[in-house]
């Protein structure tokens, strides 16, 4: 079966992410250097981000509550409203921050979206997805967009039987070896590990956990088409059968 659908995962994949949550993460740093060193800081505010995900879910929203909290705890309630303030201030800069497009994403989705069916599968807040999609300029080449608030097997497999896919015919293309390629590989689909220079904590997977994953990893997003023509053309030299589910 050759690959028929392309998903992309859409943050340090598609555009740039993670480089908002560091550079906020760095002010909180600043404005509590007072009370606290900058390693206690990242460490506290990770720490609440894990506690916080079952309540808060993903995105810049739940990011501005825990970095909130982090700063109550870690000044033992003493910080200002206007410190307060000025943390609320750090997320809407955030949320109004530019969508950047990584080198090469918007060539490659362009290129692809004329021989093969694109969706993009990304979580966080729905909103705040929406509308860093339309300000990338990128939402026309979609034919589905998924917004989800965990990407797990379960997750791709609902969308795959939603979609009428083929696990055969589906690849996945992202950065975070947890969340883009794990839990796609797990339900027998193709996936492409592209990584960012980057990484939040939260995404990263140790190396026991891939022995024996069958994915492939690339440098640059312009590499995938012709790794997915490479692909298809090994499937069908093979002689896969084009049969549906």
């Amino acid at each position: 079966m050759t690959i028929e659908v392309v998903a992309f995962d859409a943050d340090d994949t598609l555009w740039h992410n993670e480089t908002l949550y560091r550079a906020a993460q760095a002010k909180l740093q600043r404005l509590l250097a007072g009370d606290a060193d900058a390693e206690a800081v990242a460490v506290r505010l990770y720490e609440t981000e894990m506690a916080n995900l079952p309540t808060y879910g993903y995105g810049i929203k739940s990011f501005a509550l825990s970095m909130i909290e982090t700063a109550i705890e870690l000044t033992a309630g003493r910080i200002s409203g206007q410190k307060i303030k000025e943390i609320l201030g750090f997320a809407q800069e955030m949320l109004a921050a530019d969508t950047e497009l990584l080198d090469h994403a918007r060539e490659t989705i362009v290129e692809l979206s004329g021989a093969y069916r694109l969706m993009l599968v990304t979580k966080g807040d729905l909103r705040d997805q929406q509308s860093k999609l339309a300000r990338s300029g990128l939402s026309r080449y979609f034919d589905h967009v998924e917004i989800v608030s965990e990407k797990t097997t379960e997750t791709y497999r609902d969308i795959l039987d939603r979609h009428s896919i083929a696990a055969q015919h589906f690849l996945m293309v992202g950065n975070s070896l947890r969340s883009d390629i794990l839990p796609v590989v797990a339900l027998g689909a193709q996936a492409v590990h592209i990584p960012h220079h980057v990484t939040w904590a939260h995404e990263r997977v140790d190396g026991e956990t891939l022995t024996e994953k069958d994915y492939h990893q690339l440098d640059r997003l312009d590499q995938l088409p012709d790794l997915i023509k490479r692909l298809n053309a090994a499937r069908l030299n093979a002689g896969w059968p084009e049969a549906g589910r």
